[in-house]
């Protein structure tokens, strides 16, 4: 079964900083809560990303173990969005759309993940109990944290 989470966010920023800002791989382990122990495996530069590029993670997300999540960033449309879906990780299907839209004086972002879980049944138990709540949790933390770089929105 396939799921949507989707949040927004106003950051008193440029849509073309914020562009900035969320298409370097290097910032992403800024906004990803500490306790998922989240590293890239490759050196990367400050370069933006690119339609093909393939991030390798070493993330916990659940109980402490680890495992390697891979993405491809699937398209890049710059400064309006992104996509990023997974290549290899927990998820049986895992798509992020990131967009970023100038809105009064600032910019709105918007994001849109279509995720599936392995496992029939057994995954909708699990999302249930755990992968949902986490992340509701991830997402508020990259919200707070955002805040605390760029100030709070409206």
């Amino acid at each position: 079964m396939v799921r949507v989470l989707e949040r927004e966010q106003w950051l008193p920023i440029s849509p073309q900083e914020a562009w900035e800002f969320f298409s370097t791989p290097l910032n992403l382990a800024k906004i990803t809560p500490p306790q998922m122990g989240f590293r890239i495996q490759e050196p990367f530069d400050k370069r933006s990303i690119w339609a093909g590029q393939r991030i390798t993670y070493r993330v916990s997300p659940l109980l402490g173990i680890p495992l390697t999540w891979v993405t491809c960033i699937a398209l890049v449309d710059a400064p309006n969005r992104f996509v990023d879906v997974q290549v290899k990780g927990p998820y049986k299907r895992w798509w992020h759309q990131h967009t970023f839209t100038a809105k009064d004086g600032g910019t709105l972002m918007h994001d849109r993940v279509e995720y599936e879980l392995p496992f029939g049944v057994l995954g909708n138990i699990v999302h249930a109990l755990v992968v949902r709540k986490e992340l509701v949790r991830i997402f508020d933390f990259r919200s707070r944290t955002l805040e605390h770089f760029f100030g709070k929105g409206r």
